[in-house]
């Protein structure tokens, strides 16, 4: 008989073993991610233009959301339009007392609230109250995988939830836009009528010297354009959330933050151009 050879024992394995080669390829960047994010976020608002002319349109979906958009801003809007128009009113009222031009109050107060305030309260209010909800319900069907389940079955999620969503925060924003500049409006000739003694015809007829009809379709306009850009901004992060359910709560946070800086950037492009195309009244 001859005797069993031995068994030589397993090599134990490397502690730090080498990392695999990948010839030609470089990892991504993080100076590049801003940018990348930015790209997604332009190809998301093309993907939704391309789909509001597609068929089926979801009425119903629609429906829902515009209630619910309308339904969670129409109360904050109306508060927080009386007093913009009232401090408004009261700062052109005492700037122009100072300078001896008090027949003036009225028009300067209300083209300040139908050109710039009105159509940035309804920005701020779509991105912070519709906005984070928006971003929070798609968030939270990504994480569930309901997203990925839909496009299995050939249902495009852009199509089915993320169109019906940003078209309701446009339809709702230029809604909104009528209703604060309305009580903006009123509640500026209160204060500046009430409170510094002015007259109502100076008033109205400073109004109607000033203002032109171009100033409320530059405020409409506004509105359109912020509500859409809300939508989108909203509906991106809620498709793009990351790390679970703490994801989708930063996802929300940045949304908001993300859409206050595109506003206010906007609305000054957009106020730019309007002052050097439309000549004031009487120039």
């Amino acid at each position: 008989m001859t005797a069993p050879l031995p068994v030589r024992p397993p090599e134990p394995p490397p502690s730090n073993p080498p990392a695999p080669k990948t010839a030609g390829v470089k990892p991504p960047s993080r100076l590049l991610a801003p940018l990348r994010q930015t790209g997604q976020l332009f190809a998301l608002a093309l993907a939704v233009l391309r789909a509001v002319f597609r068929r089926p349109f979801q009425v119903r979906e629609f429906i829902e959301q515009f209630w619910f958009v309308a339904s969670v801003t129409i109360l904050p809007a109306a508060l927080v339009s009386i007093p913009f128009g009232a401090v408004i009113a009261l700062q052109v009222g005492s700037l122009t007392e100072q300078l001896g031009a008090q027949s003036f109050t009225g028009g300067a107060s209300v083209l300040a609230v139908i050109q710039q305030a009105s159509p940035l309260i309804v920005a701020l209010l779509i991105a912070g109250a519709a906005g984070s909800a928006i971003c929070a319900d798609l968030g939270s069907r990504k994480i569930r995988e309901e997203l990925d389940a839909m496009e299995v079955m050939g249902v495009s999620p852009i199509q089915r939830l993320v169109v019906p969503r940003v078209l309701a925060t446009m339809f709702v924003a230029v809604m909104l836009n009528g209703l604060i500049s309305v009580v903006g409006t009123l509640g500026g000739y209160f204060f500046n009528v009430i409170m510094q003694g002015g007259t109502p015809g100076a008033y109205l007829a400073s109004f109607s010297a000033l203002a032109q009809l171009p100033d409320l379709y530059i405020g409409e306009l506004k509105a359109l354009i912020f509500g859409f850009i809300a939508g989108i901004v909203a509906a991106y992060r809620g498709l793009n959330p990351r790390g679970g359910p703490k994801g989708v709560g930063d996802a929300v946070n940045q949304s908001v933050v993300i859409t206050f800086m595109l506003l206010f950037a906007v609305n000054m492009i957009m106020t730019a151009v309007y002052l050097q195309i439309v000549p004031p009244k009487g120039g």
